[in-house]
Order: structure tokens, then C-alpha cells, then sequence
């Protein structure tokens, strides 16, 4: 799996796994934002090492969830298009142009409400408005929980073991949530 924007397979999976992380913390995640600057390298087919994830997210970063208003999660996703995309998980579409304008944007398939609060995962180093995603500092409700299980290569080797107990392959592929238009 590789990365690269506007959108990769390996950004799709880390920002699914983000969201299904949110689990373990009585979090539900309407969905995630994962930064590409955060993704160090490309994940083989195959069996996936914990040396694989050090490399691939080689730093402390946390998981962390809060609520933005519809109107700061336009804020967001127009911040995501200047940067020529990041990560999104599955509910999310964009359609950003080449010179880095958001045109279009949706959550589960509707139009973003201004007034709706929708509760996301990311990154703690985000959450803080790093990588000029400061739509984030307006982020309520802040949840940044304070265990090992935190660490966000814990929950995607966490991930990576839970799928091969029960036999099951990862996949993930490049879905349009990210379009440059």
C-alpha cells in the first residue's frame, strides 16, 4: 500500500483504523483525519512486522477525539484541500481543485451542517492545529485518553492482530475520498 494525495490506500486504511480505534476509548467517531507528513513510508503485501509500523509511523503521536461544528469542519476540510489532501476515513468525500480550493464536501453522503456537531479521531499532533490544520483549536470535548493503548502504532498493530486471529486479509483501496476536480 502506498502513500501519497490526494488520497492513498494506506491514508484510507490508517484514517479506517483511527475510526475503529475509537472503540476502546467509548468513542464513536463520525470520522477520522490522518496527516500524509505523518505517514513515513509504504506498507508491503504480506505480513505486517511491528518493525513495518515503526517505520511507517515512526512518531509518538496519540489518538484524540472532540467535536468541531459543521461550520468548523468546512474550515477543516477547505484547510485539507489548500494542502492537496490528508487522510480521511470512509465517510468522508471532497472535491478539492488543483489549486487547492474546496468545492464540494460530504459526510455520509450529505452536505456538511453548519450547526451539526460531528465528533472526529485524529491525531493528538493535530488536534493541537499542526501541519496548518488549525480548525482543530476549536475542537470541543477534547478526549486525549492517557494509557499505552493510546499510542497510534499500538492501535494499528492492534488492528493488524485482530484481523489475522480471525483469518482475515487487509485491503484498502484508493475510493474517491479525495477527488481533484
Amino acid at each position: 500500500m502506498t502513500r501519497h494525495r490526494p488520497e492513498s490506500e494506506l491514508s484510507n486504511l490508517l484514517t479506517d483504523i483511527l475510526v475503529w480505534g475509537g472503540r476502546d476509548f467509548h468513542e464513536q467517531p463520525v470520522f477520522a483525519v490522518y496527516n500524509m507528513g505523518g505517514i513515513r513510508s509504504n506498507l508491503a503485501k504480506g505480513k505486517v512486522t511491528v518493525g513495518d509500523v515503526n517505520d511507517m509511523a515512526p512518531f509518538e503521536n496519540k489518538i484524540c477525539f472532540l467535536t468541531l461544528t459543521g461550520e468548523k469542519v468546512t474550515e477543516l476540510f477547505q484547510q485539507i484541500a489548500h494542502r492537496g489532501g490528508e487522510g480521511l476515513s470512509h465517510a468522508v468525500r471532497l472535491v478539492i481543485t488543483k489549486d487547492g480550493h474546496l468545492k464540494s464536501a460530504t459526510i455520509n453522503g450529505e452536505p456538511v451542517a453548519p450547526q451539526k456537531q460531528y465528533r472526529i479521531a485524529t491525531l493528538d499532533y493535530l488536534a493541537e492545529g499542526n501541519d496548518q490544520l488549525v480548525a482543530f483549536k476549536s475542537g470541543t470535548d477534547v478526549v486525549a485518553p492517557k494509557a499505552k493503548e493510546n499510542n497510534v502504532r499500538y492501535i494499528i498493530m492492534s488492528y493488524f492482530r485482530e484481523k489475522m486471529a480471525k483469518g482475515e486479509s487487509v485491503e484498502s483501496q484508493v475510493e474517491g475520498r479525495v477527488v481533484v476536480d
